[in-house]
């Protein structure tokens, strides 16, 4: 799957310079060039780590703001050679591990947030790939969840508990929807839920993702 995230960087690069930098995405009010600082300072920068402990935020808003005053064409550049030689993300495990989600569930927000788009059809491997990550890395993100979840593909049937409960909701569809779905693109997801009204309903209501 590392191919697979190398691929993800490509074709997000390319269709960030086809759109321009002001163009929207699923990531909050992001904009293109938001979302490409924010992959650039995610595996380049120590600043980075403002994006999860919180009393580092304000490093990382003034690392955004300085990659900011740069041109697109020249962040995307940077983007499309990889991490720097010094940082971790640079090793294909940790690529493999930590890249993978995050370039694909990136590239969707900058392609779902176009009028008119349809979902990929991603070769069986790569939606292999992805469910064997999504299983383990769903955990946590389904944590704050009212109600139990369970995945399940719709193209083999296989099923994954993410979180346990009482009661629960099985949400469908392909891994790669299955992943939005997660990640908190469940406007966009093409999914089906199963479950009570109320269930179902509450799942729909919370925020998933990081």
């Amino acid at each position: 799957m590392s191919r697979f995230a190398q691929a993800e960087r490509q074709a997000l690069c390319d269709l960030a310079l086809e759109l321009g930098p002001d163009e929207p995405t699923l990531s909050g009010d992001w904009s293109v060039k938001d979302l490409v600082v924010h992959l650039l300072l995610r595996e380049g920068s120590p600043a980075a780590a403002g994006i999860v402990v919180r009393p580092l935020a304000p490093l990382t808003d003034r690392a955004s703001q300085r990659l900011a005053r740069r041109d697109l064409s020249d962040l995307v550049e940077r983007l499309r050679q990889g991490p720097p030689v010094w940082s971790p993300f640079r090793l294909p495990l940790l690529d493999r591990t930590l890249n993978t989600l995050e370039f694909f569930v990136h590239h969707e927000d900058v392609r779902r947030a176009r009028p008119g788009w349809e979902p990929r059809d991603l070769d069986a491997r790569v939606q292999d790939g992805l469910w064997r990550m999504i299983r383990f890395a769903g955990q946590g993100l389904a944590r704050p969840a009212p109600v139990g979840v369970v995945l399940e593909r719709t193209d083999t049937g296989e099923q994954a508990v993410l979180k346990k409960a009482d009661s629960s909701v099985v949400v469908r569809g392909l891994p790669a929807e299955l992943v939005l779905f997660v990640y908190g693109r469940k406007q966009q997801a093409r999914v089906e839920l199963a479950g009570t009204e109320a269930d179902t309903s509450a799942l729909r209501g919370t925020d998933l993702g990081i």
